[in-house]
C-alpha cells in the first residue's frame, strides 16, 4: 500500500452548486479528536446528531447533522465522519477548510500527530480506500461510478446489481472452480510416479469443458452489461434535406434540431441520448454531405465526417421522393463510396429511405423505408439498431460491466482453449496446461482486483467524482 493511502482525507461529497443539503466527508484513523473539534462533543457511533459545526473560535459555521462511523464499520473501513450541512458552496468550502485546519491544530497539540497529513481527497479516493481495506472488490468499486453515471433505468439497475456483488459472485465462483482444477493438475505434476491418474478419475476434461461453457455464458452476459453502460453511437448521415434532423427529432421525441426546407440548415453536430429497451443510444445528427463554397458549412461537413468515423452504426439517409432523380442518386452513390473508403469494415451502414408517407408503394426501395414525419417504420429501425449492437432482450439479472471486464474474460476464454488442447495431448503438456490455467486465474482475478497493478487502480479511480 502506498504511503498516500495512509493519509486522512476530506472532501465535499455532494455535487457542485447550490442544494438543500451538502455533505463534507472525512476518512482516516482515530478521528475522535477531530469530531470533538468540529462538533464540540462526542458522537454516538452511527447515530445522526444535530448541532453546530464550529470554527476555531468556537463559533458556528452552520448547523446540521453529524454522523460518526468508527472503524472498521464504515464505507472505507477507517473512521469516517460525515457532516450534513446546508448545500451552499461557500458554506461547504468553509466547512472543508475548517476540517483541514482542525486537523493541523490537533496535530500541533500532539493529540493525534497523523492528522497533520489531513488533506483534500483525490477523485475516487474514498472508494479506493474501501477497496484497499477489503470492504468492496474492484468490480463493486467501479459499479459505484457506473451507478452515478447511469443514463437509463436499466443501466442503473445493472450497476446496482454489480454493486451488490452479483457480477463478482459469478467471477469468484469461476475462480474457485478453476483453482480446484489447478490443484488436480499440479498434484499430477508433483506426484508423477503415482499409479492413480488424478486427471482421469477426477474428470478433469469434464471440469475444463464445464468451465469453458460457464465463461462463455458469463462473457455473453457481460457484453450485455457493457452495452447497458456504454450504449452505441449512431450517426445520421446523408445529403441535405434528406430528413436527418427530422429523424433525430422523431427518435428523441422532441424538437432538438431545427428543421427547414432550406438546404444546409444543420451546420454542426447535434447529439441526443435516447434509450431503446434500456440501452443508451447516442444519436448524432450531422450537416448534409455535399460540395459547398460556404466556409461555415464546410467546417460542419468536416465535423460530420469526423463523427461518422467514430460511429458504431451509420444511418445513411436517402430521400425517397428524389429516388428517380439521376443527379441525386449519383451524389448518393458518391457518398456511399466515401463511406466505404473512410469507415472501418466492422462499422455497419444502414440504408434508410425517408419520406415513405409522400410516395406510393411502387416508390419503396430495398432496405428500411420510414417516415420521420409520421413515425412509420421507426420501430423497425429501433429493432435493427439493437440487433446490430448485439443486444438480446435481457432479464432483470443483467449486471453492469466494462470493456476491461470483457477483455479479461476473453483472455480467460483463450487460455482455457489452449489448456483444453494441452489436456487432450494425453498428458504430454501438463506443464503448459498448468501454466494456461494459472494465466486464466490471473485474468479472472484482475476483474475483482485480487491481481492488478497500481497503474490500473490509478486509472480507474481517477475517473470517479471527488468525494466518492
Amino acid at each position: 500500500m502506498l504511503a498516500r493511502h495512509q493519509d486522512p482525507i476530506a472532501a465535499i461529497a455532494t455535487a457542485a452548486g447550490r442544494g438543500a443539503v451538502g455533505i463534507v466527508r472525512v476518512s482516516g484513523k482515530q478521528l475522535e479528536p477531530l469530531v470533538q473539534a468540529i462538533c464540540g462533543r462526542r458522537l454516538q457511533p452511527r447515530q445522526a446528531s444535530y448541532g453546530a459545526f464550529l470554527d476555531s473560535a468556537g463559533q458556528a459555521i452552520d448547523f446540521g447533522l453529524a454522523i460518526f462511523f468508527p472503524a472498521p464499520h464504515s464505507f472505507t473501513g477507517e473512521d469516517v465522519l460525515e457532516l450534513q450541512a446546508h448545500g451552499g458552496p461557500v458554506v461547504l468550502q468553509l466547512l472543508l477548510a475548517r476540517v483541514i485546519e482542525a486537523g493541523a491544530q490537533i496535530a500541533d497539540s500532539g493529540k493525534q500527530p497523523q492528522l497533520a497529513d489531513l488533506r483534500v481527497a483525490q477523485p475516487g479516493e474514498f472508494s479506493e480506500r474501501a477497496f484497499l481495506n477489503g470492504k468492496i472488490d474492484l468490480a463493486q468499486a467501479e459499479a459505484i461510478a457506473d451507478l452515478i453515471d447511469a443514463s437509463t433505468e436499466a443501466a442503473a439497475r445493472g450497476a446496482s446489481r454489480s454493486l451488490s456483488g452479483a457480477f463478482s459472485g459469478e467471477i469468484n465462483t469461476l475462480r474457485d472452480r478453476l483453482i480446484q482444477l489447478r490443484m488436480l493438475v499440479e498434484a499430477t505434476l508433483d506426484f508423477p510416479e503415482e499409479e492413480i491418474d488424478f486427471l482421469r478419475k477426477a474428470d478433469a476434461l469434464g471440469q475444463l469443458t464445464g468451465l469453458q461453457e460457464t465463461v462463455k455464458t458469463v462473457l455473453q452476459s457481460a457484453r450485455q452489461g457493457a452495452l447497458l453502460r456504454e450504449g452505441i453511437r449512431v450517426v445520421i448521415a446523408g445529403q441535405p434535406n434528406a430528413g436527418k434532423s427530422s429523424l433525430l427529432n422523431a427518435l428523441a421525441g422532441a424538437e432538438l434540431a431545427i428543421v427547414t426546407p432550406v438546404a444546409g440548415t444543420t451546420r454542426d453536430k447535434v447529439q441526443q441520448t435516447i434509450q431503446i429497451e434500456g440501452v443508451p443510444v447516442h444519436v448524432v445528427d450531422t450537416a448534409g454531405l455535399r460540395e459547398s463554397d460556404d466556409e461555415v458549412e464546410k467546417v460542419g461537413i468536416t465535423h460530420a465526417w469526423d463523427a461518422i468515423k467514430d460511429a458504431d452504426v451509420v444511418l445513411f439517409l436517402h430521400d425517397l421522393t428524389r429516388s428517380d432523380n439521376a443527379a441525386y442518386c449519383a451524389d448518393d452513390a458518391a457518398i456511399a463510396g466515401l463511406l466505404a473508403e473512410k469507415l472501418p469494415g466492422r462499422t455497419p451502414v444502414i440504408d434508410i429511405w425517408n419520406k415513405v408517407d409522400a410516395v406510393n408503394k411502387q416508390g419503396h426501395q430495398p432496405g428500411l423505408n420510414l417516415s420521420a414525419k409520421t413515425g412509420l417504420g421507426l420501430d423497425a429501425l429501433r429493432s435493427e439498431l439493437l440487433a446490430l449492437a448485439g443486444w438480446q432482450s435481457a432479464p432483470e439479472g443483467v449486471y453492469i460491466s466494462r470493456q476491461r471486464h470483457l477483455q479479461a474474460l476473453q483472455r480467460v476464454q483463450d487460455h482455457l482453449i489452449d489448456a483444453h488442447a494441452h489436456l487432450l495431448d494425453h498428458g504430454a503438456s501438463l506443464d503448459l496446461l498448468a501454466e494456461e490455467l494459472r494465466l486464466a486465474q490471473n485474468a479472472l482475478s484482475e476483474i475483482t482486483g485480487e491481481f492488478t497493478s497500481d497503474d490500473l487502480l490509478g486509472t480507474i479511480f481517477s475517473k470517479f467524482c471527488i468525494g466518492k
